[in-house]
């Protein structure tokens, strides 16, 4: 838990520690999208945006779709769509791996050097990870973009774009953010402004977090690898209790 007006650590544990950053990886590929292009760039589904896997959250892109930037970053942080990251990707980066290596390159430029990114979703990868100190520098830089704020803090989204042929495609999606969804709440003393989740069975579940205090001052909060949704908004809330 930092705080960002009195730049002091409120409360740490291990947090140099790698551990697998699962879907807050997706700040990472907000922050380097954002960096690197114009929102309104409309982008293209090629064949390695269609994942077929059911257990993967996605939008079903097929080959020859297209949005703008400005859509598929609210669908890749509100509803954390792994295709979505993937076509953001491949057109800012020609390809998954070529934005991988932005994505690392950023995580230097940072500071985040106990980290190592091979995609731009979180999908399980050994090379994959973070550490609770480098995803606190990545969401502090990536909050300097108020989009990026306007996003996370959107408790669902709705959206039309467009297949190869330029028919219409309507989606909508609620967030991933249980505090946004009103299943859990934050203690008295903190306002939720909002953050990205993560899970997958290696990571466990994570959640980095956007707060204010009662001041109006802004903390942010990471916990990673808890053992289950209870135990993460649980753990959360311990730190949020320290805000005045």
């Amino acid at each position: 838990l930092f705080d960002l007006k009195g730049k002091k650590t409120l409360y740490s544990k291990n947090p140099y520690k790698p551990l697998y950053p699962a879907s807050m990886t997706k700040v990472m590929t907000a922050l380097v999208a954002l960096e690197n292009s114009d929102i309104d760039r409309v982008l293209t589904a090629d064949e390695s945006c269609v994942m077929t896997a059911n257990d993967v959250q996605k939008i079903g892109l097929k080959v020859g779709d297209t949005m703008t930037l400005d859509q598929a970053l609210h669908i890749l942080l509100i509803y954390s769509a792994n295709d979505v990251a993937n076509l953001i990707a491949v057109n800012l980066g020609g390809s998954v791996e070529g934005f991988a290596q932005m994505m690392n390159d950023k995580a230097v430029s940072l500071g985040a050097t106990n980290s190592h990114f091979m995609n731009p979703s979180g999908l399980q990868d050994d090379d994959h990870y973070t550490t609770p100190y480098d995803m606190y520098l990545i969401f502090n830089e990536a909050i300097n973009y108020g989009k990026f704020i306007e996003i996370i803090g959107m408790s669902e989204y709705s959206t039309i774009y467009h297949d190869k042929s330029g028919n219409d495609v309507n989606f909508e999606c609620e967030t991933t953010n249980r505090y946004l969804k009103g299943q859990y709440n934050p203690p008295q003393a903190a306002t939720v402004i909002g953050g990205k989740t993560g899970s997958t069975l290696a990571a466990g579940t994570c959640l980095v977090l956007l707060s204010k205090d009662s001041s109006g001052n802004s903390f942010i909060s990471v916990v990673m690898k808890a053992n289950g949704v209870d135990v993460l908004y649980s753990k959360t809330n311990k730190l949020l209790e320290l805000l005045q």
